[in-house]
């Protein structure tokens, strides 16, 4: 198996090559829900997430696609991410606050263009700037807390297809 992963992104990914059939590793994930793990299984999609016991705001769910090299091999990306409800609900403040901050970049131009003072539109702008940064360290702070359950659901996942192997 080889592991990348990518550690600066906020939904840090990994693939993994693997010597089984890409149905029976689909197959085999499907059926390894075990406690506190939940498995759902969407054509070659897998999500793996955490039981409603263990399930906090921050929690990570994984999601497994398993793709066919040949005959003999499989490939499998994986994605952390938080609760989609969560992610899009981050997307769209951060969507938010930089269509203000454009709005207030018009105004501040339209206002300066006929020669009247502009100062709240660039403080304005400066706020969004700041709170934009404040979601973007939120959001950092939320996946350092979710870490250690991100490396349960990898442990799951390569426990899995280590006892496939068998």
């Amino acid at each position: 198996m080889k592991i990348t992963s990518n550690d600066i992104v906020l939904r840090p990914r990994f693939q993994l090559e693997i010597t089984e059939v890409k149905e029976k590793v689909l197959a085999a994930l499907e059926k390894s829900e075990k406690a506190p793990f939940l498995v759902k299984r969407i054509d070659e999609h897998i999500f793996i997430k955490f039981d409603q016991k263990e399930n906090h705001f921050w929690s990570p769910q994984l999601h497994i696609e398993v793709e066919e090299l040949d005959k003999k091999n499989s490939k499998i990306f994986g994605v952390f991410g938080p609760n989609p409800t969560l992610w899009t609900f981050f997307m769209f403040l951060h969507f938010g606050v930089a269509t203000i901050f454009i709005i207030l970049g018009i105004w501040a131009y339209s206002i300066a263009s006929i020669g009247k003072p502009y100062v709240i539109q660039i403080g304005l702008m400066i706020i969004m700037l700041i709170l934009w940064a404040s979601f973007y360290i939120f959001g950092r702070i939320g996946r350092q807390k979710g870490k250690p359950q991100m490396k349960l659901l990898h442990q799951f996942l390569i426990d899995t297809l280590v006892a496939l192997q068998h």
